[in-house]
């Protein structure tokens, strides 16, 4: 009997994006139907390129607020005159399409309705982990890739991220359990609360239903309050200043490396004034072992 693919990565120590990306690589220079490649961003009117996912959040941000009853033509509308979007109604259409929120499919119940985040208070690593996206263009190949990072709230380590050319619901699931395990909270009986927005990954019933499986607490921030989702939405600043806007990735590959190098100093190197002036793995240890000065972080 074969194993998971999960599994043999696992064993062999092997990033599972380095995998992924290899198996898709060919598969997303085309669409479903053989034709020329469809490109996976849109312009706004600065002329700034803007991801399809980026835009499928906007889409989904839109229709939990005011936009609820409107259908692809409207939407449209909304998207370039919010965002200042040049995109047509096809374009959109083919959009809601791939996220299930077509006027028919918006009907159906969601088969996990949304946990809104709660007020909590962090007292301890592994109580609170917030997860997010972010977005790299790849000047040379004229595509994104995507990093989704998990954060420890309390002691601001990056337990796990994927890396790829696409980041869907079941990559999302999948940086969920790697965390657990390097964490050693894959068996345990007390599992940490995970705190998303509301992006396709994690609204999608591949990550819902994982978080179920493994008995971890899902809440979705409400739209509009990134500050909901604050340690992350810090660290991605700092990856935007110090990686992603720092460089101009002519490959895929030559991005991949950028990341890796980036997150590793990140850890174990760079410090954090609100940790007391050490490095997130430092200070996730000094608190394992009991000498660390204690943190009270309420959000």
């Amino acid at each position: 009997m074969g194993h998971q693919a999960s599994t043999v990565l696992r064993i062999i120590d092997l990033n599972p994006s380095t995998y992924y990306y290899t198996i898709t690589k060919k598969s997303e220079e085309k669409n479903e139907n053989g034709g020329r490649p469809i490109p996976g961003y849109s312009y706004t009117m600065r002329g700034k390129k803007v991801c399809d996912m980026q835009i499928k959040e906007w889409i989904i941000a839109l229709i939990e607020g005011d936009c609820f009853a409107y259908g692809y033509y409207k939407l449209t509308i909304e998207l370039q005159r919010t965002y200042k979007l040049i995109i047509n109604k096809k374009k959109v259409y083919r959009l809601c399409k791939e996220l299930g929120v077509l006027r028919p499919q918006r009907k159906i119940k969601a088969k996990y309705p949304r946990k809104l985040a709660q007020n909590r208070t962090v007292t301890a690593p592994n109580q609170l982990w917030e997860t997010d996206l972010k977005y790299g263009y790849i000047v040379g190949e004229d595509r994104f890739f995507y990093i989704q990072s998990i954060i420890d709230v309390y002691d601001r380590e990056i337990i796990d991220y994927h890396i790829g050319l696409r980041c869907e619901g079941e990559d999302a699931a999948a940086t969920l359990v790697r965390a657990l395990m390097r964490r050693n909270l894959f068996e345990s009986d007390v599992k940490p609360v995970i705190r998303s927005d509301n992006g396709p990954q994690f609204t999608s019933n591949k990550f819902e239903d994982k978080c179920l499986e493994v008995n971890v607490e899902h809440e979705r921030i409400p739209c509009k309050t990134p500050n909901k989702n604050a340690h992350i939405e810090s660290f991605h600043r700092i990856f935007e200043d110090e990686c992603l806007g720092r460089w101009e990735f002519e490959s895929y590959e030559e991005a991949y490396k950028a990341v890796v190098d980036f997150m590793e100093r990140y850890n174990y190197r760079r410090i954090h004034r609100s940790i007391f002036n050490l490095s997130p793995a430092e200070f996730h240890k000094a608190t394992l072992n009991g000498t660390a000065r204690t943190l009270t972080i309420t959000l």
